[in-house]
Protein backbone atom coordinates (compact mmCIF):
# COMPACT_ATOMS: atom_id res chain seq x y z
CA UNK A 1 0.00 0.00 0.00
CA UNK A 2 2.61 2.74 0.85
CA UNK A 3 4.91 1.62 -1.86
CA UNK A 4 2.26 2.25 -4.55
CA UNK A 5 0.92 5.59 -2.54
CA UNK A 6 4.36 6.63 -2.68
CA UNK A 7 4.74 6.19 -6.60
CA UNK A 8 1.46 7.86 -7.07
CA UNK A 9 3.17 10.86 -5.59
CA UNK A 10 5.85 10.73 -7.71
CA UNK A 11 8.59 9.36 -5.46
CA UNK A 12 10.88 6.43 -6.75
CA UNK A 13 10.45 3.43 -4.57
CA UNK A 14 12.05 0.05 -3.60
CA UNK A 15 11.07 -2.15 -1.57
CA UNK A 16 14.37 -3.31 0.94
CA UNK A 17 14.43 -6.74 -0.76
CA UNK A 18 15.25 -8.63 2.82
CA UNK A 19 12.26 -10.53 3.03
CA UNK A 20 10.30 -10.25 6.54
CA UNK A 21 12.02 -8.62 9.07
CA UNK A 22 13.25 -11.43 11.80
CA UNK A 23 14.05 -9.02 13.99
CA UNK A 24 17.55 -9.80 13.65
CA UNK A 25 18.63 -5.98 13.30
CA UNK A 26 21.89 -6.50 13.62
CA UNK A 27 21.91 -8.72 10.47
CA UNK A 28 19.45 -6.87 8.66
CA UNK A 29 21.78 -3.70 8.96
CA UNK A 30 24.21 -5.17 7.44
CA UNK A 31 22.44 -6.36 4.73
CA UNK A 32 20.53 -3.20 4.21
CA UNK A 33 24.27 -1.80 2.78
CA UNK A 34 23.62 -3.45 -0.71
CA UNK A 35 20.31 -2.64 -0.87
CA UNK A 36 21.49 1.35 -0.24
CA UNK A 37 24.66 1.20 -2.64
CA UNK A 38 22.44 -0.30 -5.34
CA UNK A 39 20.42 2.54 -5.46
CA UNK A 40 23.30 5.25 -5.11
CA UNK A 41 25.12 3.85 -7.89
CA UNK A 42 21.66 3.64 -10.45
CA UNK A 43 20.39 7.12 -9.10
CA UNK A 44 23.46 9.07 -8.09
CA UNK A 45 22.45 9.94 -4.82
CA UNK A 46 21.40 9.70 -0.94
CA UNK A 47 18.28 7.49 0.01
CA UNK A 48 15.27 8.45 2.16
CA UNK A 49 14.90 5.11 4.23
CA UNK A 50 11.08 4.51 5.68
CA UNK A 51 10.91 2.64 8.18
CA UNK A 52 7.45 0.81 10.21
CA UNK A 53 8.42 -0.59 14.01
CA UNK A 54 11.81 -2.41 14.05
CA UNK A 55 12.44 -1.69 10.10
CA UNK A 56 12.68 1.96 11.13
CA UNK A 57 14.95 1.35 13.81
CA UNK A 58 17.10 -0.69 11.44
CA UNK A 59 17.19 2.42 9.21
CA UNK A 60 17.94 4.76 11.80
CA UNK A 61 20.64 2.78 12.93
CA UNK A 62 22.30 2.03 9.11
CA UNK A 63 22.15 5.55 8.70
CA UNK A 64 24.12 6.25 12.08
CA UNK A 65 26.99 4.23 10.45
CA UNK A 66 26.51 5.44 7.06
CA UNK A 67 25.02 8.95 7.13
CA UNK A 68 27.11 10.49 3.80
CA UNK A 69 24.42 7.66 1.69
CA UNK A 70 21.27 8.73 3.97
CA UNK A 71 19.17 11.91 3.28
CA UNK A 72 16.52 11.61 5.58
CA UNK A 73 14.94 8.92 7.73
CA UNK A 74 11.26 8.07 8.15
CA UNK A 75 9.42 5.79 11.06
CA UNK A 76 6.53 4.79 11.67
CA UNK A 77 6.08 3.28 15.32
CA UNK A 78 9.46 2.36 15.75
CA UNK A 79 11.22 1.68 19.27
CA UNK A 80 14.00 3.96 19.24
CA UNK A 81 14.80 3.75 22.84
CA UNK A 82 14.69 0.20 25.04
CA UNK A 83 14.60 -2.02 21.98
CA UNK A 84 12.23 -4.87 22.28
CA UNK A 85 11.58 -4.26 26.52
CA UNK A 86 9.03 -1.53 25.27
CA UNK A 87 7.09 -3.60 22.70
CA UNK A 88 4.60 -6.15 22.92
CA UNK A 89 7.20 -8.87 21.86
CA UNK A 90 8.84 -8.27 24.94
CA UNK A 91 7.94 -11.89 26.23
CA UNK A 92 8.85 -13.41 22.63
CA UNK A 93 12.45 -11.88 23.03
CA UNK A 94 12.64 -13.13 26.97
CA UNK A 95 11.42 -16.38 26.10
CA UNK A 96 14.22 -16.85 23.10
CA UNK A 97 16.99 -15.99 26.06
CA UNK A 98 17.34 -12.41 24.68
CA UNK A 99 18.51 -10.44 27.48
CA UNK A 100 16.74 -6.99 27.35
CA UNK A 101 18.74 -5.47 30.06
CA UNK A 102 21.26 -6.18 27.70
CA UNK A 103 19.50 -5.11 24.40
CA UNK A 104 18.33 -1.91 26.25
CA UNK A 105 22.13 -0.72 27.08
CA UNK A 106 23.37 -2.02 23.55
CA UNK A 107 20.72 0.35 21.96
CA UNK A 108 21.27 3.51 24.53
CA UNK A 109 25.42 3.49 23.88
CA UNK A 110 25.11 3.89 20.24
CA UNK A 111 23.76 7.35 21.17
CA UNK A 112 27.44 7.90 21.62
CA UNK A 113 27.47 8.12 17.97
CA UNK A 114 25.20 11.00 16.47
CA UNK A 115 22.44 10.25 14.27
CA UNK A 116 23.56 13.07 11.48
CA UNK A 117 20.37 12.50 9.31
CA UNK A 118 16.73 14.08 9.95
CA UNK A 119 14.46 12.46 10.93
CA UNK A 120 10.83 12.01 10.99
CA UNK A 121 9.33 9.69 13.56
CA UNK A 122 5.57 9.07 13.17
CA UNK A 123 3.67 7.33 16.52
CA UNK A 124 0.48 6.99 18.07
CA UNK A 125 -0.26 7.09 21.67
CA UNK A 126 -2.63 4.62 20.11
CA UNK A 127 0.34 2.36 19.13
CA UNK A 128 -0.96 -1.16 20.97
CA UNK A 129 2.24 -2.27 20.02
CA UNK A 130 5.39 -0.04 20.62
CA UNK A 131 5.09 2.14 23.35
CA UNK A 132 5.03 5.69 22.43
CA UNK A 133 7.51 6.91 24.10
CA UNK A 134 9.71 4.16 23.30
CA UNK A 135 9.47 6.61 19.86
CA UNK A 136 10.55 9.69 21.19
CA UNK A 137 13.92 10.28 20.21
CA UNK A 138 15.18 12.81 23.33
CA UNK A 139 19.07 12.90 22.19
CA UNK A 140 19.41 13.21 18.51
CA UNK A 141 19.19 16.99 17.29
CA UNK A 142 17.61 16.48 13.74
CA UNK A 143 14.30 14.79 14.97
CA UNK A 144 10.48 15.75 14.07
CA UNK A 145 8.08 13.65 16.23
CA UNK A 146 5.24 13.41 14.69
CA UNK A 147 1.81 11.94 16.62
CA UNK A 148 -0.95 10.14 15.16
CA UNK A 149 -4.28 8.54 16.00
CA UNK A 150 -3.26 4.96 14.31
CA UNK A 151 -3.07 1.88 15.72
CA UNK A 152 0.56 0.34 15.38
CA UNK A 153 -0.98 -2.11 12.10
CA UNK A 154 -2.72 1.36 10.55
CA UNK A 155 0.15 3.39 10.40
CA UNK A 156 1.05 1.38 7.43
CA UNK A 157 -2.53 2.14 5.71
CA UNK A 158 -4.30 5.01 7.30
CA UNK A 159 -4.83 7.75 4.17
CA UNK A 160 -3.41 10.85 6.90
CA UNK A 161 -0.34 8.73 7.84
CA UNK A 162 0.56 8.04 4.00
CA UNK A 163 0.43 11.41 2.85
CA UNK A 164 2.54 12.56 6.09
CA UNK A 165 5.12 9.90 4.46
CA UNK A 166 4.94 11.05 1.05
CA UNK A 167 5.26 15.10 2.30
CA UNK A 168 8.77 13.55 5.07
CA UNK A 169 10.06 11.52 1.47
CA UNK A 170 9.92 14.63 -0.57
CA UNK A 171 11.11 17.08 1.74
CA UNK A 172 15.23 18.75 1.05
Amino acid sequence: VMESFLRRHGHRVRDWGLGVNTGDARRLRAQLQGVVDASIATHGEPVVLVGWSLGGYIAREYAREHPDGVRRIVTLGSPVIGGPRYTATAARYRSQGHDLDAIEQAIKDRYATPLRVPVAAIYSRRDGIVAWQACIDRWSPDVRHIEVDETHVGLGFAPRVLAIVADEVGRE
